[in-house]
């Protein structure tokens, strides 16, 4: 049986332990990068991994290994897809069939075979967004930048020399120097996927003859909202899933050659959702290349029940699974897609082949001389279920199929045929070279501003959104805003937002509101702005009659006119682009004259509040009309200290399991939550309890009690 305690090994110990007993240390293993712009989060090594085994960081927090949606509140879409992926290349030296993976089945320590790609720079991060923008993105503004998120990583399969393989058991380095390009974006039309783009130049003396590349994945469609993964016997299992190979066909025709798994009964709706990797195309046009997807149960080198369904043991055997498929399957024990129905631990490897710079003098081969290179795109694409179906289906991979198509016109870009040609009308900006990652373009969200109250939360903004000239177009077809806001509640059947308000442009398109509803003006009615923190806004929506306390998130998005000409629809900028979370409440007493009552909310508290978390320490009421510095003190009936706060108004909740601080939520400063958590680290019982608050500028105390009803 698979344990699932290697997933929980620290990546301490897992990655960062001392390497340099194998090699000259050219750079520290770095492990904690993911790409944050889109809604799929994928970490990115400096090595040849992907993903994490979903382990704790230094600093106790999680990173996505990879998650879609990442940037969703609803927990039942939040879903991981795998533990670890990594490349795997092989090619033929003299002869020898040679491989270098990143990581094989069951290792993960640095000196074992299969874990024998090392590090050669650190990952350098760039995004096209730009430094005018409030986006977190913006700080690594490059005009050079492809996508939103670019990372760029080195690492190799050799010491100081080509041939040192570091005492690596059963490891013939293939001498190969591997750079890795990734990019993700933050449109809602491509948020799903991550393209990776890999070029190997080969530093060795000798020609290495027929390259492929592959994607080792031990993937494992969960939620881990939906059971506590440490906890033994919980609802999430290694063992219900299945693979399959798509090979369908997208609307120009070609084959997405798509690896994918998916969670068979869908863990009661919480992990409803496929994860899926492909070839997009490489440096030699993809009529010579060949895709070849291969699967196997988790360290099973002998399988029984699938005997060619079967781990690979040696570098003979790996090349072997690179360069052809796994054989399809009739029968009970096959879905119709001819692959095994039996539920497992499976892994699976897509790989693409052969790659080289040049073909051999016969053309029975491509070859790779000395100092050459070549490269080859995967993608790392992620859907949630198609509605409507009830088992795996072409239907229910639709969703998946359309976020997979995006990629590829993503990677497409000029090369619409995708030869590796620049034949006539594909040279849309006449530089005589094929451009590639050319995607469609809403305008940015603009800057954003938030200030809460009690029952109230107001929106400012700026115009950047109306200045952005589309890339392809090159035309200012700005059109209007869309607002919205949501509520985080424990009751997911209430969706993620709602629409508040929808303003755009008086002309043929769309419902023609005008901006007057939401512009500043002045006095005499005239466009102006408002000046916050030295920035200019130029609009305001005001949302009121909202509940203090409760979790609430704002957006406001950009779209555009569209393009009937091109076939396309009216785009929009990220939902999730510019999101402000915020808890109104009350602002602070005056430092100089405390007058009001402290009290608390709900009062009584009868359970769970529909605010709450799932779990006990997920739970919280409110403390409010407090000074700008106090401490609380919490009492049983009988006069005993159950807790002691410390409050100030640059209060974040950070003490609070069910407010998430790393997200910067705005708070009131007059408001602080307490989890009904004991100075000893106990669940408060049923019952009456006092409180005092004394101000610590003044040294006032003032009292009060609540009611606790479980």
């Amino acid at each position: 049986m698979r344990l699932f305690c290697i997933a929980l090994i620290l990546l301490s110990l897992l990655f960062s332990q001392e390497r340099s007993l194998y090699r000259i240390q050219y750079a520290a293993d770095e492990y904690d990068k993911y790409t944050s712009v889109g809604n799929l989060g994928l970490t990115i090594t400096n090595f040849g991994i992907l993903g994490n085994g979903w382990n704790r960081m230094e600093d106790g927090s999680i990173h996505p290994s990879c998650q879609y949606k990442q940037q969703t509140e609803i927990l039942r879409e939040q879903v991981e897809h795998f533990s670890y992926a990594g490349l795997w290349v092989g090619g033929i030296v003299d002869g020898e069939r040679r491989v270098s993976t990143s990581i094989v089945d069951g290792v993960f320590e640095a000196g074992n075979e299969g874990f024998e790609l090392f590090a050669d720079s650190q990952i350098l991060i760039q995004s096209s967004i730009s430094s005018t923008t409030q986006d977190s993105m913006a700080k690594y503004y490059s005009p050079n930048a492809v996508s939103h998120q670019d990372m760029f990583a080195n690492f190799k399969d050799y010491g100081e020399t080509v041939s040192e393989n570091f005492a690596i058991p059963n490891h013939s380095p293939l001498g190969i120097d591997i750079h890795l390009e990734s990019y993700a974006w933050n449109y809602a039309y491509a948020d799903a996927f991550v393209i990776l783009n890999y070029t190997f130049n080969n530093s060795s003396l000798d020609t290495i003859k027929n390259i492929y590349a592959g994607i080792w994945t031990d993937p494992s469609v969960a939620n881990f909202n939906y059971t506590d993964y440490y906890t033994p016997g919980g609802g999430f299992t290694w063992y219900d899933n299945l693979n399959g190979f798509d090979e369908t066909e997208d609307e120009t025709g070609f084959k997405r050659n798509i690896a994918y798994q998916y969670d068979v009964d869908g863990d009661d709706g919480w992990a409803e959702s496929y994860i899926g990797i492909s070839v997009l195309g490489s440096s030699i046009p993809m009529n010579y290349v060949t895709t070849n997807y291969s699967q196997w149960v988790w360290t099973n080198s002998s399988n029984s029940d699938y005997p060619a369904y079967s781990m690979p043991l040696n570098d003979n055997e790996r090349y072997e699974k690179m360069v052809t498929s796994v054989p399809k399957g009739t029968g009970p024990e096959y879905t119709s897609d001819g692959f095994p129905i039996l539920e497992n631990s499976w892994m699976f490897l897509i790989s693409a082949g052969p790659l080289g710079a040049l073909p051999s003098v016969d053309s029975t081969a491509w070859i790779l001389p000395p100092g050459d290179s070549c490269s080859v795109a995967f993608v790392v694409v992620c859907g949630l279920w198609s509605d409507g179906f009830s088992g795996d289906s072409p239907g229910r991979r639709g969703n998946l199929f359309v976020n997979y198509d995006w990629a590829q016109k993503a990677y497409n870009g000029e090369d619409k045929n995708r030869n590796n040609l620049l034949d006539e009308g594909e040279d849309i900006n006449n530089n005589q070279m094929i451009d590639r990652y050319i995607l469609p373009a809403p305008p940015p969200a603009p800057n954003l501003h938030v200030e809460i109250e009690s029952q109230k939360v107001t929106l400012y903004w700026q115009n950047n959104s109306e200045l952005f000239l589309d890339p392809i177009s090159q035309q200012a077809d700005f059109e209007g805003y869309r607002i919205y806001g949501a509520r985080k509640t424990n009751n997911e059947s209430l969706g993620e937002f709602s629409l508040l308000l929808d303003v755009d442009k008086e002309n043929d398109i769309g419902y023609n509101t005008g901006f007057s509803s939401v512009a500043i003006t002045n006095i005499y009615g005239e466009l102006d702005s408002v000046l916050i923190d030295n920035v200019h806004y130029h609009y305001k929506f005001e949302n009121s009659g909202v509940k203090d306390g409760w979790l609430n998130y704002y957006t406001i998005t950009a779209y555009d006119q569209g393009d009937p000409d091109a076939n396309l629809q009216s785009l929009e900028s990220s939902i999730y682009s510019n999101r402000v979370y915020v808890y109104p409440g009350r602002g602070p007493s005056n430092q100089s004259e405390w007058n009001a009552e402290p009290t608390v909310y709900p009062n009584p508290f009868k359970g769970q509040a529909l605010w709450d978390g799932y779990g006990s320490r997920s739970k919280m009421i409110w403390f409010r009309n407090l000074p700008q510095k106090a401490e609380i003190r919490i009492f049983s009936l009988a006069g005993d200290l159950v807790d002691i706060i410390h409050h100030d108004e640059s209060y974040k909740g950070s003490d609070i399991r069910n407010i998430d601080s790393q997200k910067n939520p705005l708070m009131s400063g007059g408001e602080h939550a307490w989890d009904m958590i004991t100075m000893h680290d106990q669940d408060t019982g049923s019952g009456l309890y006092l409180f005092t608050v004394e101000d610590k500028n003044s040294g006032t105390i003032k009292e009060g009690k609540f009611l606790i009803i479980k």
